[in-house]
């Protein structure tokens, strides 16, 4: 069993989501970087499927109350196990009655921390993710909160391992984005749009604090609709990483508890880099660079390698 004694900003546990279920409007609610929660699961011998806890702040702290291996991905962290430094990206082991204390998140923003063995909780719609706005999946469909207990299953000690420091992604500031053409990419004016992507006119925008795991709000120049253009469309089907454009003009990034949404999409993240969505702060500046569909897939085709290389741990 794992109690938490202080679940800093945000606690959820999560996993890879729920995907298949958009058409019923139910959204995938996975976690924010994938690559971090598959990283953690193949350091501690997991099924890639196991739940894991995603933290958003400093001060978190659990203690376990069984003995059991442990690890911590995502962003780098300054963090201690009964008092002593610890090492993110590596597996630990937690004695009964251990500590486990992160006091800074040095790069990055939010982290993962898991466990050798499976939290005993119920899968929904099948994925262990949480649902916030609806309230079911993950513990008890709420984020975790003080003196919760989470029962664990299986508890093993993992056998001791890191991920190599030379393929830990690289997650702070400042930020750059692929993104593809939207389906309304055309609504904009060229100007508009060349300012928006295109890297030579060095065009940043800074994370908004009203930002949440629904959506990233952006600061910046407005994009200009064109003349005569409607400004709302048809409420149409939407993917995490869908750049939207509403009356405003100022973007906001889609995450991953959408399935509709009814502004003008001027652009899509590219896929590969949509675990960087996990790790944009308020404050950070953002770049975005225009993409073709090939280097896309080229770049989705890289993580597929790093991915692949998990298995070698």
């Amino acid at each position: 069993m794992i109690r938490i004694i202080n679940p800093a900003w945000l606690s959820l546990v999560v996993d890879g989501g729920r995907f298949g279920f958009a058409d019923v409007g139910v959204p995938p609610s996975s976690a924010l970087d994938g690559f971090a929660c598959l990283a953690l699961q193949a350091l501690l011998g997991n099924p890639a499927g196991s739940p894991a806890i995603e933290v958003m702040g400093f001060e978190f702290s659990v203690e376990a109350r069984v003995e059991l291996s442990c690890a911590i991905t995502g962003a780098r962290v300054t963090a201690t196990l009964d008092g002593s430094p610890l090492v993110p990206w590596t597996v630990f082991r937690m004695k009964t009655g251990s500590v486990l204390r992160v006091s800074k998140v040095v790069d990055g923003f939010r982290y993962y921390v898991g466990f050798a063995g499976t939290m005993a909780i119920p899968r929904a719609i099948d994925s262990y993710s949480t649902n916030i706005e609806c309230k079911f999946g993950g513990f008890r469909g709420r984020p975790l909160v003080k003196g919760d207990l989470l029962p664990m299953q299986e508890c093993r000690v993992a056998k001791e391992s890191s991920y190599p420091e030379e393929r830990i992604p690289p997650m702070g500031p400042s930020h750059l984005l692929r993104v593809l053409d939207g389906p309304e990419s055309g609504c904009f004016t060229d100007d508009s749009l060349r300012k928006f992507c295109d890297l030579a006119e060095n065009q940043w925008y800074t994370v908004s604090p009203k930002s949440n795991r629904i959506g990233i709000r952006l600061d910046g120049e407005p994009l200009v609709f064109r003349e005569g253009v409607e400004k709302s469309i048809v409420s149409e089907g939407i993917l995490p990483g869908t750049i939207q454009v509403p009356g405003d003009g100022i973007p906001i990034i889609q995450l991953y508890e959408r399935t509709i949404g009814g502004y003008a999409r001027p652009g899509l993240v590219a896929r590969a880099d949509l675990d960087k969505l996990a790790h944009l702060r308020p404050g950070d500046k953002v770049l975005f660079e225009r993409i073709t569909h090939d280097e896309a897939a080229a770049l989705w085709r890289e993580r597929g390698i790093r991915i692949a290389l998990l298995d070698t741990l």
